[in-house]
């Protein structure tokens, strides 16, 4: 019996590992322990009760304000008795996060093999995004099992100097569960509030951007839902402070700009599939979306998702005000720009990476056992 035990903290990290946990769950021959660090907490507990799972483990590390410093301080001291407690064959975290790092900080120190789902993606700038780059560049360098999304993200891990024998390009696990929630016959207040317009799908949490550029952002919109009559705008917002008071004080006198609360996957991905546009600072959503022939505008100074760009699945549009405005007005009024990026193919996979993933952990785990 092999035993395997995956880690995350993440409302993101969440969408993509509970599609995998799932499918391990199938597979005879494996012990699946499944611990969450709470770094995100109310909106980490919608994706679980969607998905149906209950962790094992919760170390509850969130506080209010908390810090990076908090983060790892926290996560690294109530992680260790678990691993020493299970000694897992293999733990899993996935991305970028700090839940990640700090677990296969935590592995290391305990000499337990790591497999990094999601690995491979590179901006090369340490400070976009942060601390994202510098969290999955270290993963890395302890990763034994490198689950890639694309050939490209495969080719930065060997220049980097990993083994290609440790690399598995498998796709994306976020399309797996983009795969199991859309629905055809999917309702929603705001689907109906929308209803004769063209609706935009704004999301906008990063830690780059906040401050200036969010308040570039958020004017952007403004601008677009006061030039186009036929536009609606809907944004979930994070639940930093900070973000929301910005919102807020900018977008909340307009009756055709939503601000609402933080929605769960089945609804995101929904809501996401009957939109017209994406304006987002978010890395899933890069993925997601051109499944569904959505394009989508990205609001930041660099993204890991190169594949996309190449693709015309998406566009850098940066935080300047300016250029996200006239990018998402060519959008909104070229229809053959348009179409040319809702048309283009997804590079990020076929929605069914948690069964390659499973398949070659099995392989390998069972060879050991």
């Amino acid at each position: 019996m092999a035993k395997i035990l995956i880690v995350f903290g993440t409302r993101p990290e969440a969408i993509k590992m509970c599609p995998l946990i799932k499918e391990l769950k199938t597979r005879k021959g494996i012990e699946l322990k499944v611990c969450v660090t709470g770094q995100h907490k109310e909106m980490l507990y919608e994706v679980l009760d969607r998905f149906k799972i209950v962790p094992d483990y919760n170390l509850e590390i969130m506080m209010p304000n908390q810090t990076l410093f908090d983060i790892t301080n926290r996560t690294l001291e109530r992680i260790k008795p678990i691993l020493e407690k299970e000694n897992p064959d293999i733990v899993l975290v996935h991305g970028d996060t700090s839940t990640a790092f700090c677990t296969a900080l935590a592995c290391f120190y305990l000499n337990i093999k790591v497999g990094h789902i999601e690995a491979g993606l590179r901006t090369y700038n340490l400070n976009s995004p942060f601390p994202e780059e510098f969290n999955r560049q270290a993963i890395s360098l302890i990763a034994e099992f490198n689950f890639a999304p694309t050939n490209l993200s495969m080719q930065n891990l060997i220049r980097e100097g990993k083994s290609q024998n440790s690399i598995y390009v498998t796709g994306n696990t976020g399309l797996d569960a983009l795969r199991l929630n859309i629905s055809n016959d999917y309702n929603h207040p705001i689907l109906k509030w929308a209803q004769g317009s063209r609706l935009i799908l704004l999301t906008a949490h990063r830690r780059e951007n906040s401050g200036e550029p969010f308040k570039h952002i958020f004017k952007a919109v403004k601008r677009l839902v006061e030039n186009f009559s036929d536009i609606k705008v809907v944004y979930p917002m994070h639940k930093n402070p900070a973000v929301r008071i910005l919102a807020e004080e900018i977008l909340s006198n307009s009756d055709r700009i939503k601000l609402i609360e933080p929605l769960d996957p089945y609804n995101f991905q929904n809501i996401m599939a009957n939109s017209y546009l994406i304006l987002t600072d978010s890395g899933g959503i890069q993925e997601e979306a051109p499944s569904l022939g959505k394009p989508v505008l990205v609001m930041r100074d660099t993204t890991e998702r190169i594949e996309g760009l190449e693709a015309g699945t998406l566009k850098l549009a940066g935080t300047e005000e300016v250029q996200i405005y006239n990018m998402a007005v060519e959008l909104l009024s070229n229809k053959k720009e348009y179409e040319k990026m809702s048309k283009s193919i997804n590079p990020y996979g076929d929605g069914y990476s948690s069964e390659k993933i499973a398949d070659i952990l099995c392989n390998s785990l069972y060879k050991k056992n």
